[in-house]
């Protein structure tokens, strides 16, 4: 007789990427497929960016930047950026001490300018309690956009030029990164390896664009609060079965 179900691929987990950045999306979604508020979403996804960040860690992942809010996200109902801006105060009170036990070190990158004052005081707190912490980074794009971000780049690169600090011939991809936010990890992790992105869109969302180049892209029809150790071990196994060229053959 034989046997017509699907084989399942065995799972491979022989190459684990260094750096991998996550797209958090489809919390809305999820809370509306349960008749709750879409704040409920944000609030779950919380949860499993606790679980996804001790998997990751406990598989040896050096740096893990999630898109926690783009500079786009202004758009959104008031209360909604409201309830999300007032996530990161929650965050520490509730999941910074877990990921502190399990030596993960938190940074930020983005724009602070727009942020609220408890937001900003909530993240200093988190940064500050995590810094001597020798295991993942977890790197929050918050208020981040990846065109803002380059933007900023070219005007700092320029006027370092103006001011004779660097010459025009000195600008290289190199130096380019330098001045990028990604610039405060360490140098071998400053581009992910791998993109993870929730919900079944398929796009970056001006997430990262400079550093993406060259990352392996997996996108899942999984729901950002659904997501949990199982999903990113199958993104990794997936990652394992991709053959990396930048640009060679």
């Amino acid at each position: 007789m034989f046997n017509f179900k699907r084989k399942m691929k065995a799972e491979n987990l022989d190459k684990i990427p260094k750096h991998i950045g996550i797209i958090m999306d489809g919390n809305g979604r999820w809370a509306k497929k349960r008749f709750q508020p879409r704040v409920m979403g944000h609030k779950a996804g919380m949860d499993a960016l606790q679980d996804v960040t001790i998997q990751a860690s406990e598989l040896g992942v050096k740096v893990l930047t999630v898109y926690a809010f783009s500079t786009e996200n202004w758009s959104r109902p008031e209360d909604e950026v409201a309830f999300i801006m007032n996530l990161p105060v929650e965050f520490f009170d509730k999941y910074v001490p877990k990921l502190h036990e399990n030596n993960v070190r938190i940074l930020t990158m983005g724009d602070n300018s727009r942020l609220p004052e408890a937001t900003l005081e909530a993240l200093k707190k988190a940064v500050e309690k995590t810094k001597h912490n020798s295991g993942l980074i977890l790197n929050f794009a918050l208020n981040y956009g990846g065109r803002a971000e380059l933007v900023r780049a070219i005007s700092l690169i320029s006027q370092d030029v103006l001011d004779a600090k660097i010459n025009p011939d000195d600008i290289t991809e190199d130096l380019v990164s330098d001045y990028l936010l990604t610039n405060q990890l360490p140098y071998l992790y400053r581009d992910p390896d791998l993109v993870i992105r929730t919900s079944g869109e398929l796009r970056l969302s001006n997430f990262l664009p400079w550093q993406t180049a060259y990352s392996e892209l997996y996108f899942t029809d999984v729901l950002w609060p659904d997501f949990n150790k199982s999903g990113l071990r199958s993104a990794i196994s997936e990652y394992n079965n991709r053959h990396r060229r930048f640009g060679g053959v």
